[in-house]
């Protein structure tokens, strides 16, 4: 009892895929979700895993070949197959040596030898039943039938209408646990992880990766798996035997024929690049192969880049002369074979001269990929922001050299005490807070006609992620002495960059301050988030020359740590005099340091 393997979806828009390599071969045996190929597409290179368990009886789309989704790519049985197979094909040798001539056509005769295996009609009835076979397959193996308990889209928060999938962490037939996380979601405010209500076997997955769906819809059953096993099966259930008596004599003369045809295929493509003598022409003809071999794989080429192979010098062996992961293995040993003499004479030219930072190349570099949702909803945000608003942005320069002599001398007594970490940020967020209270004009919003004094500060702490920019809020901030701002700054900010921050924590914030400093950063002019109508930026601090003055009055140069405050603010709400008010109080307040009962000192 044999069952084919398709060519699972493999993306939104995605249509086929490149064999980059077989990770088992025909005789090999193989379990249900265990890596069975790796399989290469225009956006992803990724492992493909065995739906069902048995033995390789006939591998039909072999390495550097592509095959369109839903294709045959192996059939895979219970061996007898691979026995019939293996005495004409004497193995994988064999299978390697048809790939010319399946490239020719070879693929549809196969594809009619073993995709009838549950019909014995005539050839229009054959062309059917395998559809109709693959089609039950596929919908066994997701689950559709299968009797199960819905997932849903949650609500994500507030005025949150719909979500993007933007990964799976459970695939169809794995098991998951109650509150396990089954899928990653992003929405306009939050990406977050969806945990699983109930506990089984996911049976069918219905919103694909970078698909939206609504809050409420479905995404996934989830269930025992016991429905969903025997609709897997039904496609190879009848007759094993008049399968394998169609099988047997159906193959032997289309797995001969390649035999004899194969090496006369294979020998122009060997012949052909030692064709040019001289030497100007073969790098001609290597950047030219390069450009004519079509498609790299992005694992190819993020492995070339990384080592620093140029791909136009590659010479590729696999099919039309497509560049493969072994030609750039073979590319980098010959360049470490080159640097070891080079390498063995460095040592004296080292000493006399430091050598140049190694430059780190992004594997982005020169690619393309799809915008993520959050980028888009930060840039279509941002741009709301500016065109609705009169943006402008005043600074002014502050001593910090008080609190950095306070936070050194306070720091370990107060991790210790307080389970937190000083740093520089809660002394300035108490100061704005301080500053909104005495200056309620930053902390406001315009509704059409009218002015909105917000009762608390909710102070938003922007904070750079590997997914981007995220915003948690510090709800009513200015009912929080310096110890609470900092285990909320610790606890928020770690939060962000672990990806666990829920929609609630993105929302409500009256004011925000962007620590542009924490990147270098000596001053910025950050874009005020609608509906606010201010931003606070802290810059870095550096220590610098600075006039003083002594106790006596007279002025000194003196080294002092130095960082600047910029503010950017709605000039339909807030004045340049109010701007710079706020800003004085602050950097008054900073400069005196006057936080010692706040650490206890």
């Amino acid at each position: 009892m044999s069952e084919t393997v398709k060519m699972p979806a493999l993306g939104e828009s995605v249509t086929e895929g490149t064999v980059t390599r077989w990770l088992k071969g025909v005789g090999d045996t193989v379990e249900v979700d265990e890596p069975l190929l790796e399989v290469s597409t225009d956006k992803v290179d990724t492992e493909i895993p065995s739906p069902v368990a048995g033995t390789i009886e006939k591998i039909l789309v072999e390495e550097d070949e592509d095959a369109e989704v839903g294709a045959d790519l192996v059939v895979i049985g219970d061996g007898s197959g691979a026995e019939g197979s293996g005495s004409d094909d004497s193995g994988a040798e064999a299978q390697a040596e048809q790939a010319p001539a399946e490239e020719q056509g070879e693929d549809l005769a196969s594809d009619e030898t073993v995709a009838p295996s549950t019909d014995e009609e005539t050839p229009a009835g054959e062309s059917e039943k395998p559809a109709d076979a693959s089609g039950d397959a596929g919908s066994g193996a997701s689950g559709g039938a299968a009797e199960g308990e819905e997932v849903t889209m949650p609500a994500l928060g507030e005025s949150v209408t719909e979500g993007t999938v933007t990964r799976w962490l459970k695939a169809v037939g794995e098991t998951v646990e109650v509150d396990e996380p089954l899928l990653e979601v992003s929405t306009d405010k939050v990406d977050t992880e969806i945990p699983s209500p109930v506990a089984g076997t996911v049976l069918e997955i219905r919103v694909q990766e970078d698909e939206d769906a609504e809050v409420g819809s479905v995404l996934a059953i989830v269930g025992s798996g016991a429905a969903a096993a025997p609709k897997a099966e039904e496609p190879a259930a009848p007759a094993p035997e008049e399968k394998k008596a169609e099988e047997k004599p159906a193959e032997a003369p289309k797995e001969e024929a390649p035999k004899q045809e194969a090496p006369k295929a294979e020998a122009p493509k060997q012949e052909a690049p030692a064709a040019p003598a001289a030497p100007a022409p073969q790098a001609a003809d290597a950047v030219s192969g390069a450009e004519s071999s079509g498609y790299v794989t992005p694992l190819v080429r993020k492995m070339a880049a990384e080592a620093g192979v140029d791909l136009s010098s590659v010479k590729g062996s696999g099919l039309g002369g497509r560049i493969r992961k072994q030609d750039v293995q073979q590319a980098i040993e010959a360049q470490k074979a080159q640097a070891a003499p080079a390498a063995a004479a460095a040592p004296a030219a080292a000493a006399a001269a430091p050598a140049a930072p190694k430059v780190e190349v992004s594997s982005k570099r020169g690619t393309e990929e799809k915008m993520p949702r959050i980028r888009k909803v930060i840039g279509q945000r941002m741009m709301e922001s500016l065109h609705g608003m009169a943006q402008l942005t005043t600074a002014v320069e502050v001593d910090v050299t008080r609190i950095a002599k306070l936070r050194a001398r306070a720091k370990d007594e107060f991790a210790a005490r307080e389970g937190a970490k000083l740093t520089f940020l809660p002394f300035l967020m108490m100061a704005a807070i301080e500053g909104l209270k005495t200056y309620p004009q930053l902390n406001s919003t315009i509704d059409d006609d009218k002015i909105v004094y917000h009762g608390s500060e909710n102070i938003g702490m922007a904070a750079d992620t590997e997914r981007g920019l995220v915003v948690p809020v510090i709800k009513n901030a200015g009912d929080l002495n310096l110890a609470g701002l900092a285990r909320q700054i610790g606890d928020l900010g770690g939060r962000a960059k672990s990806n666990k921050l829920v929609p609630d924590d993105l929302s409500g914030a009256t004011f925000t301050i962007t620590n542009t400093g924490s990147g270098g950063a000596l001053w910025d002019t950050p874009i005020v988030p609608a509906p606010q109508v201010g931003i606070l930026g802290t810059g870095t601090i550096t220590k610098r020359p600075a006039v003083v003055q002594n106790a006596e009055g007279d002025d000194t140069i003196a080294i002092r740590s130095m960082m600047y405050l910029f503010l950017s603010y709605d000039h339909r709400m807030v004045d340049g005099g109010d701007a710079a008010r706020f800003l004085t109080y602050m950097k008054k307040r900073l400069e005196e340091g006057a936080f010692e009962g706040e650490l206890g000192l």
